[in-house]
């Protein structure tokens, strides 16, 4: 107990000279050991790579995860030290939507088979992005969290020490100066109190006592200071020259972090491309009938919306009397649709691959176009995208 409350006491008593120390520094009443040229540019550049460490991990957490709210249930699972529930990603759940309509609207139709194709894709997106986040987060923003968390944690603890040798050493040169200015005036003091000769015997005797107690009490701390001091900055500078080790292990997680995000674009390429190959068999005056006019890309073909020069040719069985016979008269047909069309005005009607509607000739309505009926619905369709029937 009396050695815990003597160390308590010192402790106290090196904590007060500390702040004595710091707080006449500040206010300019008490000189302060700079620290070499070297070390101080080798702890700028530590802050600098933790500042810049740690922006560019919130900002790649952004990318591998945009939702806030997602990430924050994230962070809140890790540091709770339990698993985070696996949940669907927005490509997985728009792939599930596509499958449910495509199943809905019926396999076997055009649409409803370009839908479970889409829908099918759109999952296999979201897992390779699943295993592109997943792998990111180990090899890349894993490093830079335990560099924050563990290497400079141990960096700051240290130059933190060492900025408490630095003010003990500080604080002993200071008493040393004022051991010595007391030793001097009492020195004065005794030439000033006594006869020519009582000062000439005091000074003979005490010629080797001027050096007195305080003032080497005050140079035993002030060495002591002065070695701590050295040794503390010694293994601040081996700790800060270690980030340039933490460079070069950054780097290797950058090239592997450009890696996976090229396979993981690749691999998502090839998806789509596969897609593409597998919606390849409808014509493309159908597939890309939503594109806008006159725009161009190197793997998708953009056709605008139908018209007298960009139909397609009738097939052989709209050009036999049936069709000649329909516009000839005032009467209607059944037809079956053969594509899917989106109507590109209000004066169109809009066609799903499959159903069947009411057709019939409207007179100075353009050959390539006839009247369709659904319903309570009309509008112009285009002949190319039906099979009259008998």
């Amino acid at each position: 107990m009396e050695f815990n409350v003597r160390r308590l006491a010192a402790d106290a008593g090196t904590f007060l000279s500390r702040a004595v120390q710091f707080t006449e520094e500040t206010f300019g009443q008490a000189e302060k050991t700079e620290l070499d040229a070297h070390l101080e540019t080798l702890l700028i550049r530590a802050e600098s790579t933790k500042h810049w460490t740690e922006k560019i991990m919130k900002q790649t957490e952004v990318v591998l995860q945009p939702n806030p709210n997602v990430r924050m249930e994230e962070f809140l699972y890790e540091k709770l030290d339990k698993k985070v529930p696996t949940r669907a990603n927005n490509h997985e759940l728009l792939g599930e939507c596509m499958i449910d309509s495509g199943h809905e609207f019926g396999p076997g139709t055009a649409y409803g088979s370009a839908l479970v194709k889409c829908g099918e894709t759109e999952k296999l997106l979201g897992s390779a992005e699943k295993e592109f986040i997943h792998s990111s987060a180990i090899n890349f923003l894993t490093p830079f969290r335990n560099f924050i968390e563990g290497d400079f944690k141990t960096i700051s603890k240290e130059r933190k020490l060492l900025q408490n040798k630095r003010l003990d050493l500080d604080a002993a040169k200071n008493r040393m100066k004022k051991a010595r200015v007391a030793d001097a005036r009492s020195a004065v003091s005794i030439l000033h109190t006594h006869t020519e000769r009582e000062r000439i015997l005091l000074l003979f005797l005490n010629a080797g006592q001027l050096w007195t107690e305080e003032v080497q009490q005050a140079d035993t701390e002030l060495r002591i200071a002065q070695s701590e001091f050295d040794r503390q900055a010694e293994i601040t500078r081996l700790l800060l020259e270690g980030i340039g080790s933490t460079h070069a292990h950054h780097l290797r997680c950058l090239n592997d972090f450009v890696d996976a995000q090229a396979a993981y674009y690749a691999q998502c390429y090839q998806y789509m491309v596969n897609l593409q190959k597998q919606l390849g068999s409808f014509p493309s005056t159908f597939s890309n009938n939503n594109q806008p006019a006159g725009s161009s890309s190197a793997s998708v073909s953009v056709l605008s919306a139908p018209s007298a020069a960009s139909l397609p040719a009738p097939p052989p069985s709209q050009t036999s009397p049936a069709l000649n016979e329909l516009r000839s008269t005032s009467g209607t047909r059944k037809a079956r649709v053969l594509y899917d069309y989106d109507a590109a005005s209000s004066s169109e009607l809009s066609l799903l691959a499959d159903e069947v509607i009411t057709v019939s000739s409207v007179p100075g309505m353009d050959s390539d176009w006839l009247m369709g009926q659904r319903g309570n619905q009309k509008g112009k369709v285009p002949i190319t995208y039906l099979e009259l029937l008998n």
